[in-house]
């Protein structure tokens, strides 16, 4: 029963933050890049050129495009990361018509573009970074960075970063002003560095090693909740040369108050150390992603 609530309770987080994530990212597009000529990557980028050439709103081209996108990524990525990336289109579809309807006049900015380029970036790099942290993306080259993610241990803003370069100076065709393109390539670095600042702090993990004469209560407290396993290590004190037992555990950083709460609730005099890791990988964290040889006989 609490293991269900927990999946209930990640599912609904989940799509919440999605949605914060697509309002930054559609403030940022709408508010700053949109209005001063500045390109974006991605789908969002070829909707503005389009835009900017035929007049065809850019919500409307936004949309075809992922919707034929989504279909190629369906039998790649899953259902589950297609429907939380269908929801996040739709929801800044929806951000993007009624944003053009009610405050289409709102132009920021319009003597600065490099600081338009940058606030605008910092809103998008952070929305798509959110979006990809929480199972779910804008659509776009993000689904193209998150298949080649799920193979390959690259960095998503890198994958994002070369595919948009060629989108970005094709703006050129329609603004006729390198300027202009020269601000798109501000905006895609600064979101790119976003994305992966974002996406990282987010997927951070930390260990503990916890000495306790209570180690199985807390033990079995944090396998409920945060639901993360224990592994109890025989170990001897130096100087007292008693025999003690150590708990060790891998867990999300976000998680690392939730910990020290039930600690404390049960010993407060226990010793515990907490440090940072790289990456962990395996059940309840990150897949691994390597190449695999193949050999021919």
């Amino acid at each position: 029963m609490q293991l269900r609530k927990n999946k209930l309770y990640k599912e609904v987080r989940d799509y919440v933050m999605i949605g914060v994530a697509m309002v930054s990212y559609g403030i940022g597009w709408t508010v700053f890049l949109l209005p001063n000529n500045i390109a974006t990557g991605g789908v969002p980028g070829i909707a503005s050129v389009v835009y900017w050439g035929t007049g065809i709103p850019a919500q409307a081209t936004y949309f075809v495009i992922n919707a034929i996108l989504l279909f190629i990524a369906l039998k790649i990525l899953g259902w589950k990361f297609c429907v939380k990336t269908i929801y996040a289109v739709a929801v800044l579809t929806l951000f993007l018509q009624f944003f053009q309807t009610s405050a289409g006049n709102l132009h920021l900015l319009h003597d600065q573009p490099f600081m338009a380029s940058i606030i605008g970036a910092i809103f998008t790099g952070s929305g798509v970074g959110m979006g990809l942290a929480f199972n779910g993306s804008t659509g776009g080259t993000d689904i193209v960075a998150a298949i080649v993610n799920k193979y390959r241990d690259i960095s998503l803003g890198r994958v994002i970063m070369f595919i948009d370069i060629v989108i970005i100076s094709s703006s050129y065709l329609v603004l006729h002003n390198w300027e202009q393109v020269i601000y798109g390539y501000v905006v895609l670095l600064v979101s790119a560095f976003c994305i992966d600042q974002v996406v990282v702090s987010m997927r951070r993990s930390v260990q503990f090693f916890i000495i306790s004469e209570k180690y199985e209560e807390i033990g079995h407290r944090i396998n409920k909740d945060p639901h993360r396993g224990c592994t109890v290590v025989p170990a001897q004190g130096f100087y007292s040369g008693n025999d003690v037992k150590m708990l060790f555990i891998l867990a999300k950083k976000r998680e690392s108050q939730k910990i020290f709460r039930i600690i404390n609730e049960i010993d407060p005099h226990a010793f515990v150390s907490q440090s940072a890791v790289i990456g962990v990988y395996g059940e309840g964290f990150d897949k691994f992603k390597v190449r695999t040889k193949r050999y021919q006989a």
